[in-house]
Protein backbone atom coordinates (compact mmCIF):
# COMPACT_ATOMS: atom_id res chain seq x y z
CA UNK A 1 0.00 0.00 0.00
CA UNK A 2 1.39 3.39 -0.97
CA UNK A 3 0.42 6.96 -0.10
CA UNK A 4 -0.33 9.60 -2.72
CA UNK A 5 0.12 13.11 -1.32
CA UNK A 6 -1.91 15.82 -3.05
CA UNK A 7 -0.43 19.18 -3.98
CA UNK A 8 -1.32 21.83 -3.12
CA UNK A 9 -2.87 21.04 0.24
CA UNK A 10 -3.26 22.64 3.66
CA UNK A 11 -2.91 26.28 4.61
CA UNK A 12 -3.85 28.98 2.13
CA UNK A 13 -2.65 32.59 2.27
CA UNK A 14 -5.82 33.81 4.00
CA UNK A 15 -5.51 31.24 6.78
CA UNK A 16 -1.79 31.95 7.28
CA UNK A 17 -2.57 35.66 7.53
CA UNK A 18 -5.40 35.15 10.04
CA UNK A 19 -3.27 32.97 12.33
CA UNK A 20 -0.37 35.42 12.15
CA UNK A 21 -2.69 38.29 13.07
CA UNK A 22 -3.71 36.51 16.27
CA UNK A 23 -0.12 35.58 17.15
CA UNK A 24 1.21 39.08 16.53
CA UNK A 25 -1.66 40.68 18.44
CA UNK A 26 -0.85 38.47 21.43
CA UNK A 27 2.81 39.49 21.21
CA UNK A 28 2.00 43.20 20.86
CA UNK A 29 -0.91 43.65 23.25
CA UNK A 30 -0.66 40.61 25.51
CA UNK A 31 -3.36 38.15 26.53
CA UNK A 32 -6.27 38.02 26.48
CA UNK A 33 -6.99 38.77 22.85
CA UNK A 34 -10.62 38.16 21.92
CA UNK A 35 -11.47 36.53 18.59
CA UNK A 36 -15.01 36.64 17.24
CA UNK A 37 -15.71 33.12 16.03
CA UNK A 38 -12.99 30.54 15.42
CA UNK A 39 -10.35 32.46 13.48
CA UNK A 40 -10.17 29.51 11.07
CA UNK A 41 -12.14 26.27 11.15
CA UNK A 42 -9.57 23.88 12.56
CA UNK A 43 -9.61 22.42 16.05
CA UNK A 44 -5.81 22.02 16.31
CA UNK A 45 -5.19 25.65 15.32
CA UNK A 46 -7.87 27.02 17.63
CA UNK A 47 -6.66 24.96 20.60
CA UNK A 48 -3.08 26.12 19.98
CA UNK A 49 -4.07 29.80 19.88
CA UNK A 50 -6.29 29.38 22.92
CA UNK A 51 -3.32 27.99 24.85
CA UNK A 52 -1.37 31.14 23.90
CA UNK A 53 -4.05 33.45 25.29
CA UNK A 54 -6.69 33.88 22.59
CA UNK A 55 -10.30 33.85 23.81
CA UNK A 56 -12.82 32.73 21.21
CA UNK A 57 -16.34 34.17 21.44
CA UNK A 58 -19.37 34.01 19.18
CA UNK A 59 -20.74 37.51 19.77
CA UNK A 60 -19.29 40.89 20.74
CA UNK A 61 -21.36 41.08 23.93
CA UNK A 62 -18.89 38.53 25.32
CA UNK A 63 -16.02 41.00 24.81
CA UNK A 64 -15.26 43.52 27.60
CA UNK A 65 -15.39 47.23 26.73
CA UNK A 66 -12.06 48.56 25.51
CA UNK A 67 -10.64 45.12 24.74
CA UNK A 68 -8.92 44.00 21.55
CA UNK A 69 -11.06 41.86 19.24
CA UNK A 70 -10.11 40.09 16.03
CA UNK A 71 -12.65 39.33 13.33
CA UNK A 72 -12.18 35.82 11.94
CA UNK A 73 -11.06 34.98 8.40
CA UNK A 74 -14.70 34.39 7.44
CA UNK A 75 -15.65 38.07 7.77
CA UNK A 76 -18.44 39.85 9.64
CA UNK A 77 -21.55 41.85 8.87
CA UNK A 78 -21.68 45.64 8.84
CA UNK A 79 -23.77 45.48 12.02
CA UNK A 80 -20.92 43.75 13.86
CA UNK A 81 -18.45 46.40 12.68
CA UNK A 82 -20.75 49.19 13.82
CA UNK A 83 -21.23 47.58 17.23
CA UNK A 84 -17.47 47.24 17.70
CA UNK A 85 -16.99 50.90 16.83
CA UNK A 86 -19.80 52.03 19.12
CA UNK A 87 -18.25 50.16 22.04
CA UNK A 88 -14.75 51.47 21.42
CA UNK A 89 -13.20 48.07 20.86
CA UNK A 90 -9.76 47.86 19.29
CA UNK A 91 -10.49 45.89 16.10
CA UNK A 92 -8.02 43.84 14.09
CA UNK A 93 -9.55 42.45 10.92
CA UNK A 94 -8.43 38.95 9.90
CA UNK A 95 -11.09 38.69 7.18
CA UNK A 96 -9.56 36.95 4.18
CA UNK A 97 -8.97 39.57 1.46
CA UNK A 98 -10.80 37.30 -1.00
CA UNK A 99 -13.86 37.41 1.26
CA UNK A 100 -13.52 41.19 1.49
CA UNK A 101 -13.57 41.21 -2.33
CA UNK A 102 -17.01 39.58 -2.23
CA UNK A 103 -18.21 42.10 0.38
CA UNK A 104 -17.18 44.96 -1.91
CA UNK A 105 -18.93 43.31 -4.84
CA UNK A 106 -22.17 43.15 -2.85
CA UNK A 107 -21.90 46.85 -2.03
CA UNK A 108 -21.28 47.79 -5.67
CA UNK A 109 -24.15 45.61 -6.88
CA UNK A 110 -26.57 47.20 -4.42
CA UNK A 111 -25.33 50.69 -5.30
CA UNK A 112 -26.16 49.83 -8.92
CA UNK A 113 -29.73 49.06 -7.87
CA UNK A 114 -29.51 45.29 -8.15
CA UNK A 115 -30.92 42.59 -5.91
CA UNK A 116 -28.16 40.18 -4.95
CA UNK A 117 -28.35 36.39 -4.83
CA UNK A 118 -25.73 34.62 -2.75
CA UNK A 119 -24.75 31.03 -3.51
CA UNK A 120 -23.63 29.45 -0.26
CA UNK A 121 -24.38 27.32 2.79
CA UNK A 122 -26.94 28.65 5.26
CA UNK A 123 -25.47 29.28 8.71
CA UNK A 124 -21.84 29.40 7.60
CA UNK A 125 -20.15 32.48 9.12
CA UNK A 126 -18.83 33.63 5.75
CA UNK A 127 -22.35 33.59 4.34
CA UNK A 128 -23.74 35.44 7.37
CA UNK A 129 -21.03 38.08 7.06
CA UNK A 130 -21.50 38.57 3.34
CA UNK A 131 -25.28 38.74 3.54
CA UNK A 132 -24.85 41.31 6.30
CA UNK A 133 -23.17 43.75 3.92
CA UNK A 134 -26.53 45.04 2.71
CA UNK A 135 -29.33 46.55 4.75
CA UNK A 136 -31.70 45.78 1.90
CA UNK A 137 -31.31 42.04 2.33
CA UNK A 138 -30.18 39.33 -0.06
CA UNK A 139 -31.41 36.02 -1.42
CA UNK A 140 -29.59 32.81 -0.45
CA UNK A 141 -29.55 29.72 -2.66
CA UNK A 142 -27.89 26.48 -1.62
CA UNK A 143 -28.85 24.26 -4.55
CA UNK A 144 -30.21 24.24 -8.08
CA UNK A 145 -33.62 23.48 -6.56
CA UNK A 146 -33.55 26.75 -4.63
CA UNK A 147 -33.27 28.74 -7.86
CA UNK A 148 -36.81 27.74 -8.84
CA UNK A 149 -38.15 29.16 -5.57
CA UNK A 150 -36.56 32.61 -5.91
CA UNK A 151 -39.02 35.50 -5.79
CA UNK A 152 -37.35 38.68 -7.04
CA UNK A 153 -38.61 42.19 -7.65
CA UNK A 154 -37.03 42.74 -11.06
CA UNK A 155 -35.33 39.92 -12.91
CA UNK A 156 -33.58 42.49 -15.09
CA UNK A 157 -31.79 43.96 -12.06
CA UNK A 158 -30.18 40.89 -10.50
CA UNK A 159 -26.63 39.92 -9.58
CA UNK A 160 -25.01 36.98 -7.83
CA UNK A 161 -21.98 36.28 -5.64
CA UNK A 162 -20.70 33.02 -4.16
CA UNK A 163 -19.18 31.77 -0.94
CA UNK A 164 -15.44 31.38 -1.50
CA UNK A 165 -15.19 27.76 -0.31
CA UNK A 166 -17.89 26.02 -2.36
CA UNK A 167 -17.57 23.01 -4.60
CA UNK A 168 -16.51 24.44 -7.94
CA UNK A 169 -18.77 22.00 -9.81
CA UNK A 170 -21.81 22.57 -7.57
CA UNK A 171 -21.45 26.34 -7.79
CA UNK A 172 -21.15 26.19 -11.59
CA UNK A 173 -24.39 24.19 -11.79
CA UNK A 174 -26.22 26.76 -9.65
CA UNK A 175 -24.86 29.67 -11.70
CA UNK A 176 -26.04 27.91 -14.87
CA UNK A 177 -29.51 27.47 -13.35
CA UNK A 178 -29.61 31.15 -12.37
CA UNK A 179 -28.66 32.22 -15.89
CA UNK A 180 -31.29 29.94 -17.43
CA UNK A 181 -34.04 31.39 -15.26
CA UNK A 182 -32.75 34.98 -15.20
CA UNK A 183 -30.86 35.62 -18.46
CA UNK A 184 -30.04 39.20 -17.46
CA UNK A 185 -28.38 38.27 -14.15
CA UNK A 186 -24.78 39.46 -13.79
CA UNK A 187 -21.94 38.03 -11.74
CA UNK A 188 -18.58 39.21 -10.47
CA UNK A 189 -15.86 40.06 -12.98
CA UNK A 190 -13.73 37.31 -11.47
CA UNK A 191 -15.05 34.11 -9.85
CA UNK A 192 -15.59 34.38 -6.10
CA UNK A 193 -14.45 30.82 -5.35
CA UNK A 194 -10.89 31.37 -4.20
CA UNK A 195 -7.71 30.12 -5.84
CA UNK A 196 -6.95 27.78 -2.92
CA UNK A 197 -10.37 26.13 -3.02
CA UNK A 198 -10.03 25.65 -6.79
CA UNK A 199 -6.48 24.31 -6.59
CA UNK A 200 -7.19 21.84 -3.78
CA UNK A 201 -10.29 20.50 -5.51
CA UNK A 202 -8.41 20.16 -8.79
CA UNK A 203 -5.64 18.25 -6.99
CA UNK A 204 -8.16 15.78 -5.54
CA UNK A 205 -9.81 15.31 -8.94
CA UNK A 206 -6.44 14.48 -10.47
CA UNK A 207 -5.48 12.19 -7.60
CA UNK A 208 -8.80 10.35 -7.25
CA UNK A 209 -8.36 8.28 -10.41
CA UNK A 210 -5.21 6.76 -8.94
CA UNK A 211 -6.64 5.98 -5.47
CA UNK A 212 -9.02 3.50 -3.90
CA UNK A 213 -9.24 5.59 -0.71
CA UNK A 214 -8.86 9.32 0.01
CA UNK A 215 -8.30 10.78 3.47
CA UNK A 216 -8.92 14.51 3.90
CA UNK A 217 -7.37 16.20 6.93
CA UNK A 218 -9.71 18.88 8.26
CA UNK A 219 -12.25 19.70 10.94
CA UNK A 220 -15.95 18.82 10.53
CA UNK A 221 -16.96 22.51 10.48
CA UNK A 222 -14.51 23.35 7.68
CA UNK A 223 -16.49 24.01 4.51
CA UNK A 224 -13.57 23.63 2.12
CA UNK A 225 -12.42 20.39 3.79
CA UNK A 226 -15.89 18.87 3.45
CA UNK A 227 -15.94 19.84 -0.22
CA UNK A 228 -12.66 17.96 -0.79
CA UNK A 229 -14.20 14.80 0.64
CA UNK A 230 -17.25 15.27 -1.59
CA UNK A 231 -15.06 15.79 -4.67
CA UNK A 232 -13.37 12.44 -4.06
CA UNK A 233 -16.68 10.65 -3.40
CA UNK A 234 -18.18 12.16 -6.55
CA UNK A 235 -15.29 10.54 -8.43
CA UNK A 236 -16.38 7.17 -7.04
CA UNK A 237 -13.63 6.93 -4.42
CA UNK A 238 -14.17 6.01 -0.78
CA UNK A 239 -13.30 9.14 1.22
CA UNK A 240 -13.15 10.22 4.86
CA UNK A 241 -12.64 13.52 6.69
CA UNK A 242 -10.46 13.30 9.80
CA UNK A 243 -9.51 15.92 12.38
CA UNK A 244 -6.38 13.99 13.23
CA UNK A 245 -4.46 10.75 12.76
CA UNK A 246 -6.16 9.07 15.71
CA UNK A 247 -9.48 9.04 13.80
CA UNK A 248 -8.17 6.74 11.05
CA UNK A 249 -9.68 3.27 11.37
CA UNK A 250 -7.60 0.25 10.31
CA UNK A 251 -10.60 -1.32 8.55
CA UNK A 252 -10.65 1.58 6.08
CA UNK A 253 -7.37 0.27 4.67
CA UNK A 254 -8.48 -3.32 4.16
CA UNK A 255 -7.72 -4.33 0.57
CA UNK A 256 -6.54 -0.84 -0.37
CA UNK A 257 -3.43 -0.36 -2.50
CA UNK A 258 -3.32 3.41 -3.07
CA UNK A 259 -4.35 5.87 -0.34
CA UNK A 260 -4.62 9.54 -1.27
CA UNK A 261 -4.05 12.18 1.40
CA UNK A 262 -4.90 15.88 1.23
CA UNK A 263 -5.79 18.65 3.67
CA UNK A 264 -8.25 21.51 3.75
CA UNK A 265 -7.05 25.11 3.59
CA UNK A 266 -7.33 25.50 7.37
CA UNK A 267 -5.45 22.29 8.30
CA UNK A 268 -1.75 22.57 9.25
CA UNK A 269 0.91 20.38 7.65
CA UNK A 270 1.83 18.87 11.03
CA UNK A 271 -1.50 17.03 11.00
CA UNK A 272 -0.82 15.70 7.50
CA UNK A 273 2.53 14.33 8.63
CA UNK A 274 0.87 12.68 11.63
CA UNK A 275 -1.65 11.05 9.28
CA UNK A 276 1.19 9.76 7.12
CA UNK A 277 2.88 8.36 10.23
CA UNK A 278 -0.32 6.63 11.27
CA UNK A 279 -0.76 5.10 7.81
CA UNK A 280 2.83 3.87 7.89
CA UNK A 281 2.23 2.10 11.21
CA UNK A 282 -0.77 0.45 9.55
CA UNK A 283 1.33 -0.90 6.69
CA UNK A 284 1.75 1.91 4.17
CA UNK A 285 5.01 1.99 2.24
CA UNK A 286 6.34 4.72 -0.01
CA UNK A 287 4.93 8.25 -0.14
CA UNK A 288 4.44 9.71 -3.61
CA UNK A 289 4.35 13.52 -3.84
CA UNK A 290 2.06 14.50 -6.70
CA UNK A 291 2.52 17.59 -8.84
CA UNK A 292 0.03 20.43 -8.63
CA UNK A 293 -0.51 24.14 -9.18
CA UNK A 294 2.21 26.13 -7.37
CA UNK A 295 0.97 28.78 -4.96
CA UNK A 296 2.86 31.94 -4.06
CA UNK A 297 0.06 34.19 -2.82
CA UNK A 298 0.85 36.31 0.25
CA UNK A 299 -1.56 38.76 1.89
CA UNK A 300 -0.28 41.75 3.86
CA UNK A 301 -1.00 42.19 7.56
CA UNK A 302 -2.85 45.13 9.13
CA UNK A 303 -0.43 48.09 9.37
CA UNK A 304 -0.45 48.14 13.17
CA UNK A 305 0.87 44.57 13.26
CA UNK A 306 3.45 44.64 10.49
CA UNK A 307 6.36 45.44 12.83
CA UNK A 308 5.21 43.22 15.70
CA UNK A 309 6.98 39.93 16.39
CA UNK A 310 5.04 36.69 16.44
Amino acid sequence: MDILLANPRGFCAGVERAIEIVERALALYGAPIYVRHEVVHNRFVVDDLRAKGAVFVEELDEVPDGATVIFSAHGVSQAVRLEAGRRGLRVLDATCPLVTKVHLEVSRMHDAGREVVMIGHRGHPEVEGTMGQSQGGMHLVESVGDVVKLDVKDENALAYVTQTTLSVDDAAAIVEALKRRFPAIVGPKKDDICYATQNRQDAVKQMAGRCDLVIVVGSPNSSNSNRLREVAKNRGVEAYLVDGADEIRPEWLSGKRHVGVTAGASAPEVLVQQVIGRLETLGAGKVLHLDGNPENVVFSLPKELQKADR
